[in-house]
């Protein structure tokens, strides 16, 4: 199996692809160090007590491909959330505040989805619900 974000994307929601992406993040001990040997007693419980763990490649790649697909999914929501504050009378200023951008940037940023998630007619109501660009 590939591991990219355009194969994990299909098989998690943002949900379980942000609940993945952080245990993965959890388990690995940010350790530097390559390829370590310890020699414990594997016998022995107080073993554990020593056991850093490291995520292995697998777990590496899917940790890189998740926070990409949890970063684009997010991201997809963005047009969503501010078509949403529009139709319920939040003006530029308060979206750009929710973005922490400027609302020049926020209206850009809606404009630009706009003209690529959505087909002519909707896009043509989202610019509508927008109005114009805000004033610097």
């Amino acid at each position: 199996m590939s591991i990219t974000p355009r194969a994990l994307e299909a098989e998690f929601s943002l949900t379980t692809a942000a609940t993945r992406l952080d245990f993965l993040s959890r388990r690995d001990n940010g350790d530097t160090a390559l390829n370590t040997v310890r020699d414990d007693d594997a016998d022995s419980w107080t073993s554990l007590l020593h056991d850093q763990t490291q995520l292995d490649v697998h777990e590496s790649l899917e940790l890189l491909a998740l926070g990409e697909v949890v970063s684009r999914k997010a991201h997809d929501s963005q047009l969503v959330g501010i078509r949403a504050a529009l139709r319920g009378g939040a003006d530029w200023e308060q979206i750009a505040a929710a973005l922490d951008v400027t609302p020049q940037q926020a209206w850009d940023t809606y404009t630009e989805s706009v003209a690529s998630q959505l087909d002519a007619e909707a896009a043509a109501s989202a610019r509508e619900l927008a109005g114009s660009r805000p004033a610097r």
